[in-house]
């Protein structure tokens, strides 16, 4: 019996799985973020969670590193050339071997797509958008913030909606049903309790369950047909648009159906189909193909297993 590994490194936390050559998974381990973006240690210190948490993993299920066939990390931050190669320098100083390397945003399309091409949208705490073509080659599209126009994701939606209530509240421009879910949730009701309010979303102990209900109570208002909030949506899906659209341009599916795999929280786990639809709408004008879209529903690290597999 062979056994693999698989790591699904985030900005939040990683996952680390073990499966066997019929693709059980039998053993989960979950450890901190490894997202060396986000770290003063940078790659180092990213390396150091990895190992760490793939050694955690084997000491659960009494195997050994000399039991593994081979290891598939999805990580994020792994957006260029050398990103790559320095990781890949840290974990082989750590005695890892045996190892591929890939931005987490490849992964999930092997997760929800199985095998083959498709392409990979992930919104979540980032936005980054992945294709792996008829071909197998492969390109990322996004990741790079303002930079790369990223729009959809936790942070972006949470600074409109922010800035929506703003221009309610302190300008007076249009009034949007997200003021009067903020003031029954929070009790936001007026310039002072908004500005105040900024002190919360800088205290980083508390300014994530503040943006969650920020982001909630955007999807609630857009599919309560809220003006501002359905603005809001059309950039979204506009931009949605450009990502995907873009690989449909620069890379080959020999397919007349394209698996496009959502994924991240945006996509997955709020009421967000409003988006989604027009989405799917703008990409049916621009091209000539169609496309099935997939929720990612699977745990992202499973799309580890199936590409090594498939391979």
């Amino acid at each position: 019996m062979k056994f693999y590994i698989g790591v699904d490194g985030g900005g939040t936390k990683t996952a680390f799985a073990l499966f066997d050559e019929n693709k059980n998974m039998l053993e989960l381990h979950e450890g901190p973020a490894s997202n060396h973006e986000n770290m003063e240690g940078s790659f180092p210190q990213a390396a150091d969670i990895i190992t760490a948490g793939v050694d955690e993993l084997l000491k659960k299920t009494g195997k050994t590193r000399n039991d593994i066939t081979g290891m598939l990390m999805g990580l994020a931050g792994i957006d260029h050339p050398y990103q790559h190669d320095a990781m890949c320098e840290e974990l082989t100083k750590r005695g890892l071997k045996n190892f591929r390397i890939y931005n987490d945003g490849f992964i999930v399309i092997k997760a929800g797509g199985k095998a083959g091409a498709g392409i990979g949208y992930n919104c979540g705490t980032g936005t980054c958008c992945n294709s792996i073509d008829s071909r197998g080659e492969m390109l990322q599209i996004g990741g790079f913030d303002r930079l790369s126009g990223d729009k959809g994701n936790g942070h972006w939606v949470a600074n409109e909606t922010f800035r929506i209530v703003y221009d309610d509240v302190c300008l007076g421009k249009r009034e949007s049903k997200i003021t009067a879910l903020l003031t029954e949730k929070l009790g936001i009701k007026d310039r002072e309790t908004l500005l105040d309010s900024i002190q919360i979303i800088e205290d980083e102990e508390k300014s994530e369950a503040f943006i969650r209900v920020l982001i909630g109570s955007f999807f609630e208002a857009a599919n309560e047909g809220d003006e501002a909030a359905l603005e809001v949506i059309e950039e979204m899906a506009q931009r949605g648009a450009d990502f995907i659209g873009g690989h449909i341009k620069k890379m080959q599916f020999d397919e007349e159906t394209v698996n496009v795999v959502l994924s991240g929280s945006m996509h997955t786990k709020l009421p967000s189909d409003i988006y989604i639809n027009r989405m799917s709408e703008l990409l049916h004008e621009r091209t000539n193909k169609k496309f099935n879209f997939i929720k990612l529903t699977a745990a992202p690290v499973t799309g580890c297993i199936n590409w090594l597999l498939e391979d």
